[in-house]
Formats: C-alpha cells, structure tokens, sequence
C-alpha cells in the first residue's frame, strides 16, 4: 500500500528537513511504502532545495491558496491513502503511519485530526483558541454538524474518494470545505485527537482576515444547500 503525504510550503527552511525526517522514521518501521509531495508556492529560501535532497517530489504552484495547494497535491497523488500535514512542525508527521493503519483497521473513508485536544504549552494563542471555538459553533448551527476542530489541517483518507467530494476553496476555508464535503457524502468519517506544537519559522496565518473568510464560507454554503 502506498501512503502520498502532501505538504504545502512558503518559506519554511527552518523545519522542512526535520518533518521529512520525522516521516522517514516512522515510514521505516510501517508495511506502507510512501512518497511524498511538497506542494510549493514561490519559497524565496532553501525549501525547495532541502525538499528535493530528502527525496521529497516538488510541485512549483505560483498560485497562492491553502486549498489551492491541495488541489494540486491531489491531483499528483498515486496513492492508495492520502496524509496531509504543515512544514512548520506543529503536526506530527510521526502519526501518520499510526493513523493510516487505524483508518484500515476500523474501516473509515476519513480521518480529520483533532489539535485541541493534545495543545502543548504556547502552541496556539487565546485569539486563535477563540475563533477556532466560534467556527467549530458555526459549523454545528449551520450544517448541523459536531465537529472538535473544524480547522484542523492534517487528515488521512483514502484517496477513492475525492470523486466524491466537490471541492472549490481555494483558501483556508478549505479545510472546512473537504470536512463538511466527506460528511455530507456519508463517508465513514471520524476526528482522532493528536499532539498540536508551536509552530517553527515565521505565521502565515492571517487571523482576522482568514477568521472572518472561513465564517463566510460556511454561511454562503448553508444558503447555497437551504
């Protein structure tokens, strides 16, 4: 079985190297094969470089967008499952191989990681605990669907299904968009809670403007399902 674990990067010099390292190591002692993909936007730095040495395939995507970068990950992917994950070392790449194996054993379509319930000390600020909560609110009132981390940006699947979804956000309401596209499809769809970090190297969030994006989306998908 092979596992394509996709990592979009902007300048993330600082921790690229020690993520592909983190998954070399838990890859070597899995049944799974893997490659991985780095989905890259315009790193002025040695991202790309450092990538490549490490065995990484690079996709040069000039156009800016978190679901953007997706999409073109997706469809470069030859794997059986998908893993997705951030370069700045807040999610650990270490479980992926853990997570693929759970999706198989317990038959799932899906597995979307829940960080707030393993936040280490200082790895996401008041502001953003916050607005993470009154997303996770909004998709409950306006979908009717209980999610612990609507924001979350490391998930498994398998990739068969991404004819299933529609998926059409090309920023950060992405990662809500693949979430509510997997339930509404009935996928067999489960979060599983993991170790979140402080990030390494310089935010790329913007939070009020990103914050204020994804609330929008899911208020014009209700009105565009009602």
């Amino acid at each position: 079985m092979l596992v394509s674990v996709i990592i979009p990067t902007m300048n993330e010099v600082r921790s690229i190297g020690r993520v592909l390292e983190d998954l070399k190591e838990a890859f070597s002692t899995s049944p799974y094969s893997y490659e991985v993909l780095v989905v890259d936007t315009l790193s002025k730095d040695g991202t790309v470089a450092i990538a490549e040495e490490m065995g990484a395939r690079v996709l040069h995507e000039g156009r800016r967008g978190y679901g953007r970068a997706y999409m073109t990950g997706f469809a470069s992917t030859r794997g059986d499952y998908i893993a997705t994950l951030d370069a700045d070392c807040t999610y650990p790449a270490k479980d992926v191989t853990m997570l693929v194996s759970r999706l198989e054993s317990e038959g799932l379509d899906f597995i979307s990681c829940n960080r707030m319930a393993g936040l280490t000390r200082d790895a996401m600020e008041l502001p953003h605990r916050l607005g993470n909560f009154m997303l996770n609110m909004a998709v409950r009132l306006l979908h009717g669907r209980s999610l612990q981390d609507s924001q979350s940006g490391m998930w498994i699947f398998r990739r068969r299904i991404l004819s299933n979804l529609r998926l059409t956000s090309e920023g950060m309401s992405f990662s809500e968009e693949i979430k509510l596209e997997a339930m509404d499809a009935g996928l067999r769809f489960t979060e599983v809670p993991i170790e979140y970090r402080p990030r390494t190297g310089e935010p790329k969030l913007r939070s009020w403007a990103d914050g204020w994006t994804n609330l929008r989306y899911l208020l014009d998908r209700r009105l565009r399902t009602a």
